[in-house]
């Protein structure tokens, strides 16, 4: 299902929150007002699913470029007393990277606009890193005293300097700043800032937090454990099963075995992983019962324990639990989906259609299925594919679809292929420059645009120019 603001799929509002080609194309057709509106609605209310990951700010830039749009939404969003309250990266961090890629294409009231965020904003870190990649030195060298004016100089203001700076994304204007003659005591602050963050990342390496060598494998269950019964909870069952790999030998088998079977909820899911990484014959079904459990967290370490399996006892194991409705049918068929043959393909396509009726075009579960889909070239797959490509909210399980569809729909090169070269996931645009069919003039237009602007991907253009032929420089 939906987040509840996310708009249906065929509106102009939920084709560019989605980051859709469509979006654009509708978007350069529609009013110019309604145009702007959808827009700016999309670039203050963060509209992606996992917002770390997905792309959306070369994809709002470039149509904020097109139609011409100005700046003073994005402005009031920046600069509304709500940023003194919520400092969160989510409410200002695409905001800000669309302004990045405004700059970038020479429009300076965005570049202005980041240097007064970075001076007075909420999420400056932000708008730095923006401004480190496309301001020049003097404009980032005027930021050095609004910034340190931040940091009080006691001793903690100067630790959460030397944090800030040891964690830049961009380092460059901080080594900018140590470098400064023109500001002699901020140069020393700066300087003396980046030596206590090399420091203190160093005394971190030597004080390790986890298990030591020599711990038994009592010992290591118990510190999973622990970390359960911590507050807040620490989920530890995935380091423990790496440091099982180190301290268990033959003889501790029995041991592990006994508590993947019936040990305290963090112990079980420890072993449960060990157990599966190492292929012990037992594992598979102590997978099985565990996948029962009333214990969300054992029945979900059991699920994650089996898909990490790649022996060819999981796989046969996988053609009989692919049968089933649950949790534990789905990572089967998904194990099929990542390494089974042609005579998978029923069960692939069956969990496909099952998860997308029940659990809607958004489930985790489908980015494996979908894969797999296209990987075994099921060709009866295509219509749920296009549903999936139309409805999900996730642009890179929307890019794995189009993917899945280059290979097992034959309209894709005339159809989606088409709208991908406007969509928001580089991926995408890749793929689409390669597949879509130029008897479209809209597609020679793209390629060429794609191919003469500095803001694309290298992997996209390289992709356009194995469309050009070189001897006539046409597509």
């Amino acid at each position: 299902m939906f987040d509840p603001d996310i708009a249906p799929s065929g509106s102009l509002l939920g084709l560019l929150q989605r980051g859709r080609g469509d979006g654009t194309l509708h978007a350069l057709a529609a009013p110019r007002a309604e145009a702007l509106s959808a827009l700016h609605h999309c670039v203050l209310r963060d509209p992606r699913r996992d917002w770390q990951v997905e792309n959306r700010s070369l994809y709002y830039a470039r149509l904020c470029m097109e139609l011409d749009g100005g700046l003073e939404e994005i402005e009031q969003h920046l600069f509304h007393p709500d940023d003194l309250i919520d400092t969160a990266e989510e409410r200002t961090g695409l905001t800000l990277a669309v302004l990045g890629h405004l700059a970038s294409y020479g429009r300076d009231d965005a570049l202005h606009l980041l240097r007064r965020y970075a001076a007075t904003g909420g999420n400056w870190q932000w708008a730095l890193d923006e401004l480190a990649l496309r301001d020049d030195d003097s404009g980032l060298r005027a930021l050095s005293g609004l910034v340190l004016a931040r940091f009080p100089r006691t001793p903690e203001g100067e630790a959460r300097l030397a944090a800030v700076a040891r964690d830049a994304f961009e380092p460059r204007p901080w080594r900018l700043w140590a470098e400064d003659t023109a500001e002699p005591e901020n140069a020393a602050r700066v300087r003396a800032a980046l030596e206590n963050g090399c420091f203190d990342r160093w005394q971190r390496q030597l004080r390790p937090a986890g298990p030591r060598p020599g711990w038994s494998v009592r010992e290591v269950l118990e510190w999973a454990q622990q970390g359960l019964d911590a507050h807040p909870t620490q989920h530890r069952h995935g380091p423990a099963a790496r440091c099982l790999t180190a301290v268990a030998g033959p003889e501790d088998l029995p041991e592990v075995i006994a508590a993947a079977a019936d040990g305290p909820d963090a112990a079980r899911a420890t072993a449960l992983r060990y157990l599966a990484e190492q292929h012990a014959p037992e594992a598979l079904g102590l997978i099985e019962a565990a996948a029962d459990a009333p214990s969300t967290l054992v029945a979900d370490a059991a699920i994650a324990a089996f898909e990490r399996m790649r022996s060819t006892a999981a796989l046969a194991r996988a053609r009989s639990w692919a049968r089933r409705d649950d949790a534990l049918g789905v990572a089967a068929a998904a194990l099929l989906a990542r390494r089974g043959g042609p005579h998978d393909t029923t069960a692939v396509l069956g969990t496909l259609r099952r998860v997308v009726r029940t659990e809607g075009p958004d489930a985790p579960a489908l980015w494996e299925l979908v894969d797999g889909a296209g990987r075994l070239a099921i060709g009866c797959a295509a219509p749920v594919l296009r549903h999936i490509y139309r409805e999900t909210s996730s642009s890179h399980l929307r890019g794995r679809a189009a993917r899945a569809l280059a290979a097992t729909d034959p309209t894709f090169p005339a159809g989606f292929a088409v709208e991908c070269l406007w969509d928001c996931e580089e991926s995408t645009r890749e793929l689409a420059a390669r597949h879509a069919a130029t008897a479209d003039s809209r597609v020679v237009e793209r390629l060429r645009s794609l191919a003469a602007d500095p803001a694309e991907e290298a992997e996209v253009q390289t992709a356009v120019r194995s469309r050009i032929d070189p001897d006539t420089a046409s597509l």
